[in-house]
């Protein structure tokens, strides 16, 4: 199975920037943020995230950059990151 998409933004506007947006309003870090994704679309959030988690079905070139593998999204992931990096 191929996977294809098309995403049409802003070229200045990607999920960073309005996390970076939130970040300024809500007066917190971006170490204090933990961004979960599982696609290029992903990139710089994963990136610049105090801690970046993938979902374990993510795009090799995701998990390369990623601080962190959940399981896939098929299989609860985001629920184990919160475990994890949340509730511990």
């Amino acid at each position: 199975i191929q996977y294809y998409y098309t995403e049409v933004t802003n070229e200045n506007v990607n999920k960073w920037t309005a996390i970076e947006f939130l970040l300024e309003k809500l007066n917190i870090t971006k170490e204090e943020v933990i961004a979960i994704g599982d696609n290029m679309n992903d990139k710089e959030m994963i990136q610049e995230a105090g801690l970046g988690v993938v979902m374990g079905n993510s795009n090799p070139k995701m998990k390369e950059l990623a601080d962190e593998i959940v399981s896939d999204n098929n299989s609860e992931g985001v629920l184990e990151a919160i475990n994890r990096f949340v509730l511990k």
